[in-house]
């Protein structure tokens, strides 16, 4: 017994206790950092989850009447791109209206002249209006409160929808946006539904690029799914680790297109151009830079740096 005791108080000297209380103190501020890196990104979500519902409806009403004022039959307004798949953040985010004109005479147009219609009638009776622009495939409407109105014409199918080809001239083959978005509704669900939560987080670092570095929404919904889909057994799910997880598979997957399964293109991604493209390669390094600059707040500590990285 007195051997035994005497071993277990020289395990114990002063120099041991001195390694002890500071690991302990070392740990306490790991916890510290964590807990307040992971409420600062919730603060931000709770953010970017307020946005102004009632005014994107009323303008969408507006938008409405004044599109039916004139033609025979009606048109439908369905939410696309981001409202669609709730990743959708104010200010970061245009909102996607797919404009469905089965029912009315704009049906026997091509997607050119309906986008000409859409620009003449909205151009002179829609209220609170800061431009309108017309492109291949959408109006783009801002209003004066900073609300974005992207509004796709499209026919409604038995098997899809149609939407104009890339030139406008006429409508495209049938496309199946919807089986997109329940691929990443269950990414979202295996993962308690913080997937979503993460995209939000990741187009806010994404705003803060300068714009020929920025990503397209979809293109950063469909990086989600690759970067979640595999790695089910992600050890840590807090937003902190999940985001750093996303980051650090974004820019490796962006390097390389990723094919469309929609229909709606070849690829999700073809703005950057081929495999490792001069684009995707300025990309990747600039997500691998934030990456370095989590990772440097996080052997620091330094939780500011750290949530400096988001963009904020």
């Amino acid at each position: 017994m007195g051997g035994t005791g005497g071993m277990f108080n020289s395990y114990y000297t002063p120099e041991r206790y001195k390694e002890m209380i500071r690991e302990s103190r070392e740990k306490t501020q790991d916890i510290e950092f964590e807990t307040t890196v992971n409420e600062g990104i919730n603060k931000l979500l709770a953010e970017y989850n307020n946005r102004n519902v009632d005014a994107i409806s009323a303008h969408l009403e507006d938008v409405k009447s004044v599109l039916e004022k004139d033609i025979e039959g009606s048109v439908k307004l369905m939410f696309g791109g981001s409202v669609s798949k709730h990743t959708y953040v104010d200010g970061l985010s245009d909102v996607d209206t797919l404009v469905l004109v089965n029912k009315s005479e704009l049906a026997n147009l091509s997607p050119r002249e309906v986008l000409s219609y859409f620009r003449s009638k909205l151009e002179g009776e829609l209220r609170g209006v800061e431009s309108i622009r017309v492109g291949d495939l959408a109006v783009t409407v801002q209003f004066s409160d900073d609300t974005i109105l992207q509004l796709l014409p499209a026919l409604r199918t038995p098997s899809g929808l149609r939407i104009s080809e890339e030139k406008g001239r006429q409508w495209s083959s049938v496309i199946r946006p919807d089986s997109f978005a329940q691929r990443l509704t269950t990414v979202n669900d295996n993962f308690s539904r913080k997937v979503v939560p993460i995209i939000k987080l990741f187009k806010g670092i994404n705003s803060g690029f300068p714009e020929s570095l920025q990503l397209e929404g979809y293109h950063i919904e469909s990086l989600a799914i690759e970067a979640f889909e595999g790695s089910p057994d992600l050890e840590s799910r807090t937003p902190k680790a999940m985001l750093e997880h996303f980051v650090e598979q974004a820019s490796r997957l962006v390097r390389t297109p990723i094919i469309d399964k929609t229909g709606q293109s070849l690829h999700v991604d073809d703005y950057l151009g081929g495999p490792d493209s001069e684009a995707r390669i300025r990309v990747a390094y600039t997500l691998e830079n934030v990456l370095r600059r989590m990772r440097k707040a996080d052997e620091a500590g330094y939780s500011d740096e750290w949530l400096s990285t988001l963009g904020e």
